[in-house]
């Protein structure tokens, strides 16, 4: 079998270094069976798998790569592989490989410490390291993004249990952890779903309508119990909206114009319709101030229940059938249809327990600073950072997005 090396190539990084190691390779008919190549602050790590000719010989093509790597002020190390390992290595490929997206306001040592004990304990192999995070200045500190990092893992686990370790660390550390399989749904979403009230805002709407109404208290009571899931949901908004019959219906919108968007929500729409998206709001709130929100950022569907108003006030009642979990999960799925996409291809984010069947029927279900309940539930959580970290788990890096 012919001679495999691995050679390992390190200095600081100039235009020319690889086209001119592989130009000595070429010379003497050297096949590349595996290249990787990363710069850290300046600084190459070059690595290349090669196959000698059949009837090559190592000593002369080494000593001219080492002769040219002296030219460039560029360190070598070679490692022969033998036939055996390089064939397990070449049966090990097509194996699940996971994602793990690390996300803080400031990436410490003691996180990347943890994650990686986790990996380690669980016997997976991190094959790739890439910062998504643009890059920090010291000298002129300012209200950065988020730090991002992003390991490609190797290898079999009990996800269940890691998935839990990686929720511990996150309340522990204050960082958020998320773990998704790597396949092609994972780089081709196509439609990002928001629940609205404390998700999309930071206000539940229904409590800013009871504010007005003199029942502040008692809606908020009955709205905290629905989202932590201890109602159901149909019940406690028909037992909320009646406290809100007769309410004058020009209330609906000063309540609009005081919408408070949550951190990083305008950031996050405008990049994924920059990108091709398509964005919808599927909520348990009220299409009027749906579609506020629609003009607002430009989403491109609504689905939520409609105020019933007559005479100028609101009835305490809805027009149609209530949009509750259930419905939401309902909604997606056609919404998915409609746009001829896989549900693997589609983002879905929300905060109570009614989204949890839309967020387990996406692809990527995401719980929003959500209850625990509902975190316990969802495959992702975001509990530290606003809304645009999303775009790092939809794999984007931050040179990619715009704001």
């Amino acid at each position: 079998m012919r001679e495999i090396i691995l050679i390992h190539a390190n200095g600081e990084d100039r235009p020319g270094i690889t086209s001119l190691l592989t130009g000595v390779l070429a010379a003497s008919g050297v096949d590349i069976l595996d290249i990787g190549q990363v710069v850290i602050h300046d600084h190459l790590t070059l690595g290349m798998l090669m196959a000698l000719p059949e009837s090559g010989e190592s000593t002369p093509v080494l000593k001219d790569i080492l002769f040219k790597a002296h030219e460039l002020v560029v360190s070598l190390k070679f490692t022969p592989i033998s036939p055996e390992r390089y064939e397990n290595w070449v049966s090990m490929q097509g194996r699940p490989r996971h994602i793990v997206t690390l996300l803080a306001r400031q990436l410490e040592a003691a996180h990347i410490s943890r994650l990686t004990g986790a990996l380690a304990a669980h016997g997976l192999n991190i094959d790739t390291i890439n910062r998504l995070s643009g890059r920090v200045s010291l000298a002129k500190p300012c209200a950065a993004r988020p730090a991002c990092v992003e390991f490609s893992v190797r290898g079999a686990g009990d996800w269940t249990i890691i998935r839990k370790e990686f929720m511990d660390m996150a309340a522990d550390m204050g960082v958020d952890v998320a773990l998704q399989e790597d396949n092609v749904f994972r780089r081709n979403r196509r439609l990002v779903a928001f629940d609205m009230d404390s998700t999309l805002i930071r206000v539940e709407v229904i409590d800013e309508l009871a504010k007005r109404a003199g029942v502040g208290d008692e809606v908020s009571a009955i709205t905290a119990g629905a989202m932590r899931g201890e109602y159901d949901f149909k019940e406690s908004l028909r037992r909320r909206l009646a406290l809100l019959k007769g309410l004058d219906a020009s209330v609906l919108q000063d309540v609009a114009d005081n919408l408070p968007l949550t951190e990083g929500a305008e950031r996050l729409i405008n990049n994924l319709k920059r990108l091709g998206f398509k964005v919808a709001i599927i909520s348990g709130g009220f299409t009027y101030f749906g579609e506020h929100l629609q003009r607002l950022l430009g989403i491109d569907y609504v689905y939520a229940n409609k105020l019933e108003v007559k005479d100028g006030r609101l009835t305490g009642r809805v027009v149609g059938p209530i949009v509750d979990g259930a419905r939401k999960a309902e909604l997606l799925s056609r919404l998915a249809e409609r746009e001829g996409i896989s549900l693997q291809q589609v983002a879905a984010v929300g905060d109570g327990a009614n989204d949890l069947p839309m967020l387990g029927l996406a692809g990527l279900g995401i719980a929003f600073h959500a209850k625990p309940k509902v975190k316990a539930g969802a495959r992702q959580s975001i509990s530290t950072l606003g809304l645009d970290a999303i775009l790092y788990l939809i794999g984007f890096r931050e040179r990619e997005t715009l704001g």
